[in-house]
């Protein structure tokens, strides 16, 4: 990739000029005496003439030297993160698993005084259906009577012995 400089250098004079150090312009352009400087021409960049070249390091055949300090470190440190992680949990699931409960406890309620008031309701209904008044209503709206002395008929059982006792 071309630096900054080195586009414009391209760029301004096209063809004869060698490219590298040696073709680096001054940095004053002078004006001659009788010879005019071009009223758009640009003064020179500072730095126009310092390159960065960049070399490719291939670092593929390298191995890692084994550091001899810090053999059982990496798994010291994973086991003391485990316990950490075993005492944080030891003290904290009491008091979520008694949260959990609380909630667990309080819907439980929710729902006791939801069927209590569902209770209620029935018994309430119930009372109104069976009441005398409605079960009046509903005989006279079946033309349903009471009966006369002479319809009703007395089942006595009579003990002749033609029943079975249970011993």
């Amino acid at each position: 990739m071309a630096t900054l400089p080195a586009f414009f250098r391209r760029s301004e004079a096209p063809g004869k000029r060698p490219l590298g150090p040696a073709a680096v312009p001054p940095a004053h352009h002078t004006v001659r005496e009788g010879t005019e400087q071009h009223p758009y021409r640009l003064r020179a960049l500072p730095l126009e003439d310092v390159f960065f070249y960049s070399k490719k390091v291939d670092n593929s055949r390298l191995e890692r030297e084994p550091d001899p300090k810090s053999r059982g470190a990496c798994w010291s440190a994973i086991g003391a993160a485990c316990l950490a992680v075993a005492l944080l949990t030891g003290v904290l699931v009491p008091s979520v698993a008694s949260v959990l409960d609380g909630y667990k406890l309080e819907s439980l309620r929710a729902e006791e005084r939801r069927l209590l008031d569902e209770r209620r309701a029935l018994e309430l209904e119930e009372a109104r259906l069976l009441s005398p008044q409605r079960m009046e209503q509903l005989a006279r709206q079946q033309n349903l009577v009471t009966p006369a002395r002479n319809q009703v008929f007395h089942l006595d059982g009579k003990p002749d012995g033609a029943v079975a006792m249970v011993k």
